[in-house]
């Protein structure tokens, strides 16, 4: 056995370099090209001048391996099959050679190109297959270098006066722990304190699912809101009832969310007279509504519900809500973190007079979970806040690699630029087209960009026949959600192919 082991022993770094070498059936375009220079004029030199479509999409290849995926799996919510193989910067391949310029990008959440080389490195290290092969019970059982990694990645980046982190897997359930964190601080600021126990009272009515163990407290969200589709984050969300109906819900509150009138500038005195009247209404809530709420949860751009926008105002006083009632202000940035908006976290943009109590993140950075800094958000006792994974090293060393190339490339900043850009061309489009293009907004907010379309179903599907891939939201939004690798030509081409949609 003891000779068995020292064999073993001999041959792991000759297994660690070949974990780490790239296999080229994983992504046989991407691995043959090299770093993309800064200097170079484009992040991928290389990629794609423009789209190919060779067929309608989805075409013969694409269809028959539709017809066998629905098979085994749903595919009815299915976009476009990918190869991921032939994909590569701002542009996603399918099985029939179509190529098609990406401002989708996998519902907001691929940051820096597909098949990124500094990504496949972090992807093949032998750091990343340990963390694979063997991941741990974080709560349990942390690797040994899980606060260099944390510190190094997800704590870089942390929005201002938030140091600490708790991890998690998807947007929802970042959502959710932050709301558990939320109740589970109320109460015991209830309680009168951290250090004050549990009556027996409590502890029994826990397990009936009854007061007080079980308290009548609620997270306040708002209309057209989306945050998640689990239990508590599904309660949250109002953006659409096919994601509510035959699920039971909490009976929480929805405050209105201002439904601003735009050009923004033509309409400055309605639109404050409208953020005004949601304001006062949520404070109308706060006080009054049966379960008090805990928190107030808000998207910096309610993103599923239509891309519906506020003024920084507007979140400001939202902010002086939660401190004059005591209860937290939980700032739900799944989608427009990690800059999208051309700030690292959206909320930047609002010039807080103090840092939101929880910030929540997910799909640009590949990993999950809520940033906060008062200690008193930690539970009183361990296994409170618990999961078997609590997150996951190998997602949380992809997030750091995302941060190393955003900052490599001065990505945050090209995407405010290109975002300008792209928006002053998307106003002259809408002179020209003023029934295509309505109510555009986003200006100043990097390319998270949106105009609502009286025919935008017809318009996402029309892209695809010009070489582009588009998302839309609510019932009547066209939404742009490039990656943090678009720049100026790719918005060219993308004004170009719209135009082409519109003059048909």
């Amino acid at each position: 056995m003891a000779s068995l082991l020292r064999s073993a022993g001999r041959v792991r770094p000759a297994l660690a370099r070949s974990i780490a070498r790239p296999v080229s059936r994983v992504a046989p375009i991407a691995l043959s090209r090299q770093y993309a220079s800064p200097a170079a004029g484009a992040f991928f030199p290389d990629e794609p001048t423009a789209p190919t479509v060779k067929t309608q999409i989805p075409g013969p290849k694409s269809q028959a391996a539709i017809e066998r995926l629905s098979k085994v799996f749903d595919t009815r919510s299915l976009n476009m099959m990918a190869d991921y193989g032939q994909s590569y910067g701002n542009y996603i391949a399918d099985l029939d050679g179509n190529v098609l310029l990406d401002v989708y990008a996998q519902i907001a959440s691929i940051p820096v190109g597909y098949n990124n080389p500094t990504l496949q490195l972090a992807a093949t290290s032998p750091e990343m297959a340990s963390a694979l092969i063997n991941r741990p019970a974080l709560g349990n059982f942390p690797q040994h270098d899980w606060a260099d990694i944390l510190e190094t990645g997800i704590l870089s980046v942390a929005p201002k006066g938030l140091d600490q982190v708790f991890t998690g897997q998807t947007g929802s359930d970042a959502n959710e722990l932050a709301y558990k964190a939320a109740f589970m601080w109320k109460r015991q600021q209830q309680r009168g304190g951290a250090h004050v126990d549990f009556t027996d009272h409590e502890i029994s009515s826990s397990m009936t699912n009854e007061s007080p163990g079980a308290p009548e407290l609620s997270i306040l969200s708002f209309t057209s809101a989306f945050h998640g589709r689990l239990f508590g984050s599904l309660s949250t969300t109002r953006s659409k009832p096919i994601h509510k109906l035959d699920i039971p819900a909490f009976d929480w509150p929805q405050a209105p969310f201002p439904s601003l009138k735009y050009p923004l500038d033509q309409f400055a005195a309605e639109n404050a007279a409208e953020e005004q009247r949601c304001l006062e209404e949520t404070e109308h809530l706060i006080t009054t509504w049966r379960a008090p709420p805990a928190a107030v949860v808000v998207e910096p751009i309610q993103s599923e519900g239509g891309d519906n926008h506020a003024s920084p105002k507007f979140f400001n006083g939202l902010r002086e809500l939660t401190k004059k009632h005591d209860i937290l202000f939980i700032v739900d940035e799944v989608q427009t973190g990690v800059g999208a908006t051309g700030k690292f976290w959206a909320h930047e943009h609002w010039n807080l007079s103090s840092p939101p109590d929880m910030v929540t993140f997910s799909k640009k950075a590949q990993t999950a979970g809520y940033y906060y800094g008062n200690n008193d958000l930690r539970p009183n006792k361990p296994y409170r806040q618990f999961n078997t994974w609590m997150g996951d090293p190998a997602r949380a060393i992809l997030f750091r690699a995302i941060i190393q190339e955003i900052k490599r490339l001065n990505l945050v900043q090209s995407t405010a630029v290109t975002g300008n850009y792209l928006f002053d061309g998307l106003k002259q489009l809408a002179e020209h087209y003023p029934k295509e293009i309505q109510n555009l907004r986003g200006k100043g907010q990097g390319t998270f960009i949106a105009w609502d379309s009286p025919r935008r179903d017809e318009v996402l599907k029309k892209a695809k026949s010009v070489g582009v891939n588009i998302g839309g939201s609510g019932e009547k939004a066209v939404r742009l959600r490039p990656m943090l690798v678009f720049q100026q030509h790719h918005a060219d081409l993308l004004l170009e192919r719209l135009e082409q949609i519109f003059k048909a």
